[in-house]
């Protein structure tokens, strides 16, 4: 019988699948792909077992080793799960049952631009931060070390220096390591993004490409248009360059209203930038649809201003394509476009790079005037390890593992928050923006959870005007899912139990 039903599986699967995977694909990755559909198209259901390893060969004419690493795929992914002495079965699916988180009031008009104060509450966080150094960390913005290729990482740069050995001692290129450069630029197609080699230059990271951006186009007490929430290390950027913060609403599932940055735009002709990060917003985890990106791009255009680009996560998004960038839509230098590789490959090696578009002269003179050339031996590093396909191998595990992480916190959540918990999934990524009922207060839940050893990000730090009181930013990045399951569960709890004390005191 069992042999008869997953007969009948396979065959309802091979008709749904007739949109394969790139052939370009190693060949259990386009399998994996083949199952993946038909599990989110509910061909094969949860509960439904899947063939047999003897069964998959013979059916797809593989070996073993392509039939287990297709299944360790979906595995990683938690669309499968196996059972003792039982085989492989369709998991139920892992989403939080929670609504979507709220969309914003895009009748609401924008404040009025204010320069930004919120440097004193980020010290504030990180001084109580240090107060708990074992504290369990879901407010950060950076995977665990064990999903960085540490070792490789490590050969490349003992090899680096065998080969030339002053890479220490070397006054190295203003731009950067021409080799790396070119290889940016060529990996650059995949974005949409059409620059040479010398239309890059390499920063202290991300954050400093954003801050040489900003210098190039504004001066102390001009407009900068940003997203609302958006990353405080933005607004702390803007703070120390004296600049005015106008918030933009954003959604947390399409990012930036632009309906609501057009009426700025007509509201406050002073607005000198506009800042967004297009793919998995921080904190809302959300991607901007290509439309938006195009007519974004077209707005800024027409108005003559200077659009920011920040896309350290494009790469960690699901997408059987690689996302564009906003700058694919650029065609008169209106994009500068600003990313770097601490997300996706190594935080402590700080290596981002920045496009100008029409200030990329000026922006180049900033640099050198700031901080002068990068260190050589990590770009070196870097360019080997770009140059093979060590690089997308290890984003596919990275993304494979973020993703089964944030099933599994996902799940968490959902089964630990209180009611009028909202949260909308991301698409990629490793971040969660939760909006708590109105009884929590994230500054006293913040305080609360790190009495029992629990980091989060309050939502307030995440605007100028502190107005996300109700939210909180989680992560995922540690692998230890167990540990992570009960620090949610821990702060579930005193979330509830704060409701519950404000519907006594109601009472």
């Amino acid at each position: 019988m069992d042999t008869v039903m997953q007969s009948e599986q396979s065959e309802r699967a091979d008709l749904a699948l007739k949109d394969v995977s790139p052939a370009s694909e190693p060949l259990y990755r386009q399998l994996a792909g083949h199952y993946r559909r038909a599990i989110r198209n509910g061909v094969l259901r949860p509960g439904e077992r899947m063939p047999s390893m003897r069964a998959f060969m013979q059916r797809h004419g593989v070996s073993l080793a392509t039939a287990t690493e297709s299944y360790r795929v979906l595995e990683r992914e938690a669309l499968i799960e196996a059972r003792p002495r039982a085989g492989y079965f369709v998991r139920a699916s892992q989403r939080a049952a929670l609504p979507a988180a709220s969309e914003p009031d895009l009748a609401a008009l924008p404040q009025a631009a204010q320069f930004v104060g919120i440097h004193s509450a980020i010290s504030a966080i990180v001084s109580q931060y240090q107060r708990y150094p074992d504290a369990f960390n879901l407010g950060g913005a950076t995977a665990s070390a064990d999903l960085y290729p540490t070792d490789a990482l490590q050969k490349a740069a003992l090899r680096a220096l065998r080969r030339r050995p002053t890479l220490l001692t070397a006054v190295g290129p203003d731009q950067g390591d021409p080799a790396l450069r070119a290889i940016i630029a060529r990996r650059a197609l995949e974005a949409g993004i059409q620059i040479g080699a010398d239309d890059i230059i390499m920063t202290h990271g991300g954050i400093e490409a954003v801050n040489l951006a900003l210098r190039a186009v504004t001066q102390p007490g001009d407009t900068v248009a940003v997203e609302s929430p958006c990353f405080f290390g933005l607004l702390q950027a803007l703070e120390s360059l004296g600049l005015r913060a106008l918030e933009i609403p954003a959604s947390p599932t399409s990012g930036l209203a632009i309906e609501a940055l057009e009426f700025a735009l007509q509201t406050h002709p002073d607005i000198k930038a506009v800042v967004v990060v297009p793919n998995l917003q921080n904190p809302l985890g959300s991607v901007m649809p290509d439309s938006h990106k195009a007519r974004l791009v077209e707005l800024c255009a027409r108005a003559r201003i200077a659009l920011i680009e920040d896309d350290p996560y494009r790469e960690l998004v699901d997408s059987a394509q690689p996302l564009r960038s906003l700058k694919a839509w650029d065609t008169d230098g209106t994009v500068i476009h600003c990313t770097s590789f601490n997300k996706t490959l190594a935080p402590g090696m700080r290596i981002g790079w920045i496009n100008g578009g029409r200030w990329h002269p000026r922006i180049g003179m900033l640099k050198f005037a700031q901080s002068r050339h990068n260190e050589q031996l990590s770009q070196v590093v870097l360019a080997e390890f770009l140059e093979t396909n060590a690089y997308e191998r290890h984003l596919r595990r990275l993304r494979d593992r973020l993703r089964l992480q944030r099933e599994r916190m996902s799940a968490a959540i959902g089964a630990s928050f209180p009611d009028g918990t909202r949260f909308t999934p991301p698409a990629g990524g490793m971040f969660f923006w939760i909006e708590l009922p109105h009884a929590v207060s994230s500054a006293v839940l913040f305080d609360a959870a790190l009495k029992q050893r629990i980091r989060v990000m309050p939502g307030t730090v995440f605007s100028n005007a502190g107005r996300f009181d109700r939210f909180i930013r989680l992560s995922c990045p540690s692998t230890d899912l167990e540990l992570a399951d009960e620090a949610v569960l821990k702060l579930g709890r005193l979330a509830t139990a704060m409701v519950a004390r404000a519907a006594t005191q109601a009472a």
